[in-house]
C-alpha cells in the first residue's frame, strides 16, 4: 500500500503503554447532545488517554453537562467546513500538546456504537506497523460517482481515521492541514478531503491499513451496503446513514434497515438511544421506510404482558351518535380496563351517547361525556382543547384517539373503506389490539402508532401535504420542532386516529389552542388548522425523541399491498430504469400540469436543456415586447 516518496521513517506498531487521543466532532441542529453520543464516548473511554470533543455550532448547558461527563476537553466553534475543518481547528487548539500522544483518532458523531467491543479492534490494529489506519474503506471507482468523470481513488472513510506519531509530527502533516481548502458543502468535504487524504499520504510513503477492508466484503462500500457483515465480524461501529439515506437508493441495493436494526438489538445496543436520535433528526416518512417500521400484527395475542398493564384512556369524539355502539365494541378490544372520555358538540347527542354507554356495563372503568364548546375543528379541537387536561396530566400511559368517521362527502364505498381502514388497523380484535398495546410495553421510546397512509379511494400518494406543508412548517417553528419535514408526503395519521403516549404529544397539548384558531366550520379544509394538526403528531413526537410506527392487520395488508403493487407497476411501465431512475426522471421533468402541449414543452426543456426555461421566462417577462406579444397571441387564440 506504499509508493516511493521522501519519507523514510519505518512504520511502527502502537507502543506498549502508549497514549491515544480521541478527537470527536459533534453537530446538532438544536445545540444539544443526543444520548447516543455520551454512550459512544463512554464506550471508547477505556481505550483512550484523552478525549477532545469539538462542537460545530452552539452547545446548550444540558449538552455541555452531558459531554463533560465523558470527555476531557470541549471546544465550541462556528459551524463551517464540516467535521474536517473541526479536526483542523482541534489540531490548532492542541498545538504542541499533540506531541504527548502516540496516536490520534479523528472521528465524529455519524455512527452508533459500541455495537461490538472496541478493545479487540484496537488490540489487532495496535500490533500492525502503520502510520495511519481506518475503521472501513471504500474501493476505487471509475468514473467518480460524485462527478461522473475521472476516478474516485481508494480511500479510508473519514468518519474514523487513526494517525500515529511519526505521521502527525511530520512536516507533510503540517503542510496538509495548512493548505486544506475551504469546504462550503458536503461534496467538497468528500472530494477535497476524504477522497484524497489516503492517496495523498500514501503517495508520500506513509503506510496505511484498515480494520475491516472492503476487499473482504461483497460490495465496494460495506459500511453502507454490508453493515450486518461488518458487525458480524466484530466492527464496533454502525453508520447512521442506512437509516436516513434516500429510501429508493437503499431499495436499489436491497439494504434492509429493519433487519439491520434487529441485529443491532441482538448485540445488546440500547435501542432507546438508537431510536431517540433517529426520531429527532430524520424525516419520519424516510425513517419509516428505511427502518421498515410498519408492524403487521397477528389477531392472536402473542406479545402483551398482562403483568405490566398500562393505564389507558380512550378519547372518542362522537358527532354521529349512531356510531357509538360500533365504536364501543372496537374500544372494548383493548386489554384490561380503560377509561372512556367522549366528546360531542351538544346535549342532545350527549343523551343519545349516554343511552348507548348504559347498555354496556363498565365495572371498574371511568366514563365521562363532555359537551365541547364548539365543533369548529371537529375531533382536533375536541382533543386538544376539550381534553387538554387529560393530555397534560400524568394519569395515563396511553391515549387511544378515535372519532365517528363517516366521510359521506366522498361516497359510500370510499367513506366505508376509510372508516374500516382506521378502526380495523387500530382495534381489530382482542388479540390484535393486545399486540398493538404490547408494542408500547416493549419499546419505552415508542410515541405513536397509527394505520398506514390511506390510498385506496384517495389520491394521497405523491401529494398528501396538499396545501398544508407551509402551515405545518409555521406551527413547527412556533412550537420549537426541528424534525425535518418530509418532501412529498408526511408520515401522518390520515383519518386522525391513533394510539399514543400523552408525553409524546406534549408539545401539541401544551399550546393553549382556542376554537377561534380553527377559523370556523368552513375552515375545515386543506390549509386550515385542523388539517395542519392532522399532519403534526409524528413531527411533534420526534422532537421529544419518541419514534413512530405504522400498524396493520394482515388482511388489510393483503388488500393494500396488491393495490399498491399494481398501481406502481402501471406508473412504471413507460419510465426508464429502476425506481431511482424513474423518480429522478419525473422529478427532473417537473409537474405534468394539464398535459397540454406547452406543459410537455416545458418538461422537455427541463430534461434536455436545463436552465433554458428560466432564461426564456426572463426574456418573455411581462414587461418585455416578447412577453406582451405572447399574451396577445393567447388572447387571439381564446377568441
Amino acid at each position: 500500500m506504499t509508493c516511493p516518496a521522501p519519507w523514510s521513517a519505518t512504520a511502527r506498531a502502537f507502543p506498549d503503554g502508549g497514549r491515544r487521543l480521541l478527537v470527536y466532532v459533534v453537530w446538532d441542529r438544536r445545540g444539544g447532545v443526543d444520548d447516543y453520543i455520551p454512550h459512544a464516548l463512554e464506550g471508547v473511554r477505556d481505550d483512550v488517554a484523552h478525549t477532545l470533543v469539538v462542537v460545530n455550532g452552539r452547545l446548550s448547558d444540558e449538552g455541555r453537562a452531558a459531554l463533560e461527563a465523558v470527555s476531557d476537553e470541549i471546544v465550541v466553534r462556528d459551524n463551517h467546513g464540516y467535521d474536517i475543518w473541526a479536526h483542523k481547528d482541534a489540531l490548532a487548539h492542541l498545538g504542541d500538546r499533540i506531541g504527548e500522544f502516540d496516536e490520534i483518532v479523528f472521528t465524529n458523531d455519524t455512527w452508533f456504537g459500541p455495537v461490538r467491543p472496541f478493545r479487540p479492534v484496537f488490540e489487532r490494529m495496535d500490533a500492525e506497523p502503520l502510520h495511519f489506519w481506518g475503521m472501513t474503506d471504500h474501493a476505487r471507482e471509475e468514473p467518480n460517482p460524485f462527478t461522473g468523470t475521472g476516478v474516485l481513488h481508494y480511500h479510508l472513510q473519514s468518519f474514523w481515521i487513526a494517525v500515529r506519531r511519526d505521521m502527525f509530527m511530520s512536516e507533510h502533516w503540517r503542510a496538509y492541514w495548512r493548505d486544506l481548502p475551504e469546504m462550503p458543502d458536503y461534496f467538497d468535504a468528500v472530494l477535497k478531503h476524504e477522497a484524497v487524504f489516503t492517496q495523498h499520504f500514501a503517495s508520500l510513503g506513509f503506510v496505511h491499513g484498515v480494520a475491516f477492508p472492503s476487499s473482504d466484503y461483497p460490495t465496494d462500500h460495506p459500511a453502507l451496503f454490508n453493515a450486518d457483515l461488518l458487525l458480524a465480524d466484530g466492527c464496533p461501529l454502525l453508520k447512521r446513514r442506512p437509516f436516513f439515506h434516500y429510501p429508493p437508493f437503499l431499495d436499489r441495493h436491497a439494504v434492509i434497515g429493519r433487519e439491520l436494526a434487529e441485529r443491532v438489538e441482538e448485540y445488546g445496543y440500547p435501542m432507546e438511544v438508537f431510536w431517540q436520535n433517529l426520531a429527532r433528526n430524520v424525516a419520519p416518512k424516510i425513517l419509516n421506510a428505511d427502518a421498515g417500521m410498519l408492524e403487521v400484527l397477528p389477531d392472536v395475542d402473542v406479545s402483551y404482558d398482562p403483568s405490566r398493564p398500562l393505564r389507558v384512556a380512550a378519547i372518542a369524539h362522537i358527532f354521529y351518535p349512531d356510531m357509538t355502539r360500533e365504536m364501543l365494541e372496537r374500544l372494548d378490544t383493548l386489554p384490561g380496563d380503560y377509561d372512556l372520555i367522549v366528546t360531542t358538540p351538544d346535549d342532545a347527542r350527549a343523551a343519545l351517547i349516554h343511552a348507548q354507554i348504559d347498555l354496556r356495563p363498565r365495572e371498574g372503568r371511568g366514563v365521562q361525556v363532555r359537551v365541547v364548546a364548539s365543533n369548529d375543528g371537529r375531533d382536533q379541537s375536541a382533543f386538544l382543547i376539550g381534553c387538554r387536561d387529560i393530555l397534560l396530566s400524568d394519569d395515563y400511559d396511553l391515549i387511544v384517539k378515535v372519532h365517528s368517521k363517516k366521510t359521506p362527502q366522498d361516497g359510500f364505498n370510499i367513506g366505508r373503506h376509510f372508516k374500516d381502514q382506521q378502526f380495523r388497523n387500530l382495534l381489530d380484535s382482542p388479540g390484535y389490539t393486545a399486540n398493538l398495546i404490547g408494542l408500547f410495553q416493549k419499546e419505552p421510546g415508542l410515541g405513536l402508532v397509527f394505520p398506514p397512509m390511506i390510498h385506496i379511494g384517495y389520491p394521497t400518494m405523491g401529494r398528501a401535504w396538499w396545501a398544508n406543508k407551509s402551515g405545518v412548517a409555521d406551527v413547527c417553528r412556533d412550537l420549537g420542532i426541528h424534525v425535518p419535514l418530509d418532501d412529498v408526503s408526511p408520515l401522518a395519521p390520515f383519518g386522525s386516529m391513533f394510539v399514543a403516549r400523552p408525553r409524546a404529544l406534549r408539545l401539541l397539548a401544551e399550546r393553549d389552542w382556542s376554537y377561534a384558531d380553527f377559523g370556523g366550520a368552513a375552515a375545515y379544509q386543506d390549509g386550515g388548522l385542523a388539517h395542519i394538526l392532522e399532519r403534526m403528531p409524528a413531527y411533534a413526537a420526534g422532537e421529544l425523541g419518541y419514534h413512530v410506527r405504522t400498524v396493520s392487520t394482515g388482511e388489510y395488508m393483503s388488500i393494500s399491498h396488491t393495490a399498491l403493487e399494481y398501481k406502481l407497476d402501471q406508473l412504471s411501465a413507460t419510465l426508464p430504469g429502476d425506481s431511482v431512475d424513474a423518480i429522478h426522471y419525473l422529478r427532473g421533468a417537473g409537474n405534468v400540469g394539464e398535459g397540454r402541449l406547452i406543459d410537455f414543452a416545458r418538461m422537455y426543456l427541463r430534461l434536455h436543456h436545463p436552465g433554458t426555461g428560466a432564461a426564456l421566462r426572463r426574456v418573455a417577462g411581462r414587461d418585455t415586447v416578447i412577453g406582451r406579444a405572447a399574451r396577445g397571441l393567447r388572447r387571439i387564440r381564446k377568441r
